[in-house]
């Protein structure tokens, strides 16, 4: 009996497997079990650095993603929304790269109606610019050379909030959401020439590298990954795709795991057999 499980182990048709992940998957987005959190020191100094920042500060964010990278950063981005607008902070976003205007522009709205908050007075979207180096280089000089209006086309001396705001010296921190090397550009240009304050979230091939930033003081903080994302959402309480998307993942990789150990004996028992 124990050699017919050995072998039946060994050949399981594959579309079992799939069943079997597809269904870790989806039903802990279904129940809304979820797994403890426990918030790295990166992400912490991140969500430390705007909550000190003082009520009605200017914070630019940057949407540096498409869609491909859509699962982890959103979630980031929306964590980090509640964050600033419970703070009363004031948001100026822009978008490096062209497909991330959509998903910035429906986060923004989308968190902004919830804290009430009103366009022009307390966030505003300036949109895309080509020429990610000249542009990050523009807005330590004056940012209406490349922004002279936002993302509609209305000026920006006609937004109070942005009446103000000239450049780099303005802005309070700078949150990018890197998919990409953005991140770096960001560093160099923004940080080392201007001295803007910089908090970074990335992907979680990305984040790595983004590691020595943090070690040599030259950002705030980090937001790795969608377990980045989890931990952020913890700490502003607003549990959403982050934290369900980490369920999934680990209830996915135990099974994995499982399926892995499972496998092994089977093929160790009848090779024994054979032998």
């Amino acid at each position: 009996m124990f050699k017919k499980i050995a072998n039946k182990l060994v050949n399981i048709d594959r579309k079992y497997i799939y069943i079997i992940i597809a269904l870790c998957i989806i039903i802990p987005f279904l129940t809304g079990k979820v797994l403890p959190i426990r918030v790295s020191a990166p992400v912490q100094k991140a969500y430390d650095a705007i909550e000190k920042l003082p009520e009605g500060s200017r914070v630019l964010f940057s949407v540096d993603y498409d869609p491909s990278s859509q699962p982890e950063l959103q979630p980031m981005l929306i964590a980090v929304l509640h964050h600033a607008f419970e703070k009363n902070l004031r948001v100026i976003m822009i978008c490096q790269w062209p497909l991330g205007f959509p998903l910035g522009q429906s986060a923004l709205f989308s968190i902004a109606e919830k804290y009430n908050k009103k366009y022009g007075i307390d966030f505003v979207n300036i949109g895309y610019r080509p020429g990610v180096s000249a542009v990050m280089l523009g807005i330590g000089r004056e940012m209406r050379d490349f922004f002279a209006s936002d993302y509609a086309g209305v000026s920006i001396d006609s937004l109070p909030m942005m009446q103000s705001v000239r450049n780099y010296g303005d802005i309070a921190l700078l949150v990018g959401f890197e998919a990409g090397s953005t991140g770096d550009l960001w560093v160099r240009l923004a940080g080392a020439q201007f001295g803007q304050k910089i908090v970074l979230g990335a992907t979680a091939v990305c984040a790595p590298d983004m590691y020595p930033y943090l070690q040599a003081n030259q950002i705030e903080g980090i937001i790795g990954g969608l377990k980045g994302a989890a931990e952020y959402e913890k700490l502003v309480g607003h549990p959403g795709g982050g934290i369900a998307g980490m369920t999934a993942q680990s209830v996915g990789h135990i099974a994995i795991i499982i399926l892995i150990i499972f496998g092994n004996i089977g093929y160790f028992v009848t090779r024994r057999r054979k032998q």
